[in-house]
């Protein structure tokens, strides 16, 4: 039952410890200011070195009891803790405000005195050198945060870029942009209406931009009126023009050198075996031709007789000499007898 209760206590512890060192990381050095002599006042008027510290979390955090310290002996690991804490000054209890809740920032003096109030600490600041400034645990052996601070002038700060303290970039501020006690960076969200009404109260500015709208319009109206009418005006004589008949040789000239050159590019295409003729004409040609040879129709051409064979036989020898005829025969013609000699009487 001992052991049991010792192993829980010391769970309990470590994860104490564990939550505690968690929440001491979400405690950042936000913006310092070393030489402050017109710009942020204590409750007693008075013009010092002030340090702000801001709760990264959205958790609340109570930071009494931890430490800052400019000393950078406190670096040596071999130191001993109350050696240490003799270097520090401690935040001390007894103030609300020391209570940050989430995304809540608060501002320490420093080379004051702790008697003045919780958050007057007696931690140097030497305007005329480097500053090195660190933010310790509640143990002083745990470094949480530090920044070294370069030689600023009069109501300069040096503050982090981004307020989400997870960043190493720090910037040098002007006095008109030192912001202790709140975000270093503000957004202010107005409106454009907001914002020309601020900028123009009287609406002069807008009577103006009104008038302007409308000169421009009028504007914009009349040159395309006028263009319009330009069109309209010359576009019959534009095509009288076109029409005319100097124009016609130019134009037949156009259209023969455009034959011309889409017969180049034929041949540039498909060589010079086409002559510039498209294979289309070629098919064309052969189909008609084909045609014509189906319908046994010849191509009327002029000074060309077409003479068809036809076969009539009247130089075939064979049939004349095989060819039968009726006999002549010869005609006998018998002399009359005519008395001769004695035999006339």
């Amino acid at each position: 039952m001992n052991k049991f209760g010792l192993l829980l206590g010391v769970t309990l512890l470590t994860g104490t410890s564990t939550m505690r060192a968690q929440m001491d990381a979400s405690i950042k050095l936000n913006e310092v200011m070393t030489n402050n002599d017109a710009s942020l006042q204590d409750e007693y008027g008075q013009h010092k070195a002030w340090i702000e510290i801001e709760n990264i979390s959205h958790s609340t955090y109570n930071i009494r009891g931890m430490y800052i310290t400019t000393d950078r002996s406190v670096l040596d690991k071999s130191m001993s803790v109350p050696e240490r804490i003799k270097r520090m000054s401690i935040i001390p209890n007894g103030d609300a405000r020391t209570n940050l809740s989430g995304r809540q920032h608060l501002v320490l003096f420093c080379n004051s005195q702790p008697n003045l109030g919780a958050l007057h600490l007696s931690v140097p600041v030497d305007p005329a050198k480097p500053v090195w400034v660190a933010l310790y645990n509640g143990n002083a052996t745990q470094l949480i945060d530090s920044v070294t601070i370069p030689v600023l002038a009069a109501n300069q700060s040096f503050a982090r870029i981004a307020n989400n303290g997870n960043t190493k970039d720090w910037e040098v501020k002007s006095g008109d942009r030192v912001t202790p006690g709140i975000a270093n960076v503000t957004t202010v969200s107005e409106s454009k209406i907001d914002k020309f009404k601020r900028e123009d109260p009287h609406g002069f500015a807008m009577a103006i931009m009104a008038m302007g709208i409308v000169f421009l319009c009028l504007a914009l109206l009349w040159i395309f009126f006028t263009i319009f009418g330009m069109i309209m005006r010359h576009r019959e004589t534009a095509k009288k023009v076109i029409n005319t008949q100097p124009i016609k040789p130019i134009t037949k000239t156009v259209e023969k050198t455009m034959e011309v050159g889409h017969k180049t590019g034929v041949m540039l295409k498909e060589g010079l075996n086409t002559k510039g003729i498209d294979k289309e004409v070629y098919m064309a040609v052969i189909g008609m031709a084909l045609k014509q040879y189906e319908d046994d129709v010849h191509d009327v051409e002029s000074g060309v007789i077409t003479i068809k064979s036809k076969d009539t036989g009247w130089d075939d020898e064979y049939s004349q000499m095989t060819q039968f005829h009726d006999p002549v025969v010869p005609t006998t013609h018998t002399a009359p007898n005519i008395p001769t000699g004695p035999e006339l009487k």
